[in-house]
């Protein structure tokens, strides 16, 4: 069994940066890759980054690239996505979660966090 928590959410002008962090806790030996997905009102919940935590691999979404960047922080034991120069379009619930692959469709993962929820707006 593995637990999930995401952080760090917030409301955020266009423009501005925020950093939210994934948490998993349990028996880390049952998945290899932790993927951050958002959903906005209305939309389908969509891949925004994974990493590999085999070999540190790092996959973005087009609409990311360049300003999102997910990180490994052994010392907090946590997955970090940092993201800058956010759009109102980034407007989302953020949600992470575990699996054995990277750029695997939404069914493949499992252990979901609860999200936390990013409003680019000024």
């Amino acid at each position: 069994q593995v637990h999930v928590v995401e952080s760090g959410g917030g409301l955020v002008q266009p423009g501005g940066s925020l950093k939210l962090s994934c948490a998993a806790s349990g028996d880390t030996l049952d998945y290899y890759v932790i993927a951050w997905f958002r959903q906005a009102p209305g939309k389908e919940r969509e891949g925004v980054s994974c990493i590999a935590l085999t070999d540190g691999s790092r996959y973005y979404a087009d609409s990311v690239k360049g300003r999102f960047t997910i990180s490994r922080d052994n010392a907090r034991n946590t997955v970090d996505l940092q993201m800058n120069n956010l759009k109102p379009e980034d407007t989302a619930t953020y949600y992470c979660a575990t699996g054995s692959y990277c750029l695997k469709p939404r069914n493949h993962y499992d252990n979901w966090g609860q999200g936390t929820q990013v409003t680019v707006s000024s």
